[in-house]
């Protein structure tokens, strides 16, 4: 009984990875700004309010980390560093979008 307990215990739910990876205040507009062009983290930290440039390098790092980022780092002083959204991360903008139009379903119709 143990055995199957245990079993049960370290499987993976893909759902679970998917939203761990996604979680976080900042992942979801992080990926929008670079869908959009923006490849920089001073062009992030200007174009997502209220983040700390901490926090924003701890999320890029995470993001980098679980495959959705790639990071390219120049040789040029002053340093350089650019974000591009990876395979995996393109295919998260799609859901995302698909995302984004569920929710115009959750907003209440404006009566006229």
């Amino acid at each position: 009984m143990k055995t199957k307990e245990r079993s049960l215990e370290n499987k993976i739910c893909p759902l679970e990875v998917a939203v761990n990876s996604i979680s976080g205040k900042w992942k979801v507009p992080i990926v929008w700004q670079i869908n959009e062009g923006k490849k920089r983290p001073s062009e992030f930290l200007r174009g997502i309010a209220k983040v700390d440039r901490r926090v924003l390098n701890q999320q890029l790092k995470e993001m980098e980390q679980d495959g959705i980022l790639t990071k390219e780092s120049f040789n040029e002083l002053p340093p350089r560093v650019e974000y591009s959204l990876t395979e995996l991360g393109e295919k998260l903008v799609t859901i995302l979008w698909m995302l984004n139009d569920w929710g115009k379903l959750m907003i209440p119709a404006e009566e006229d």
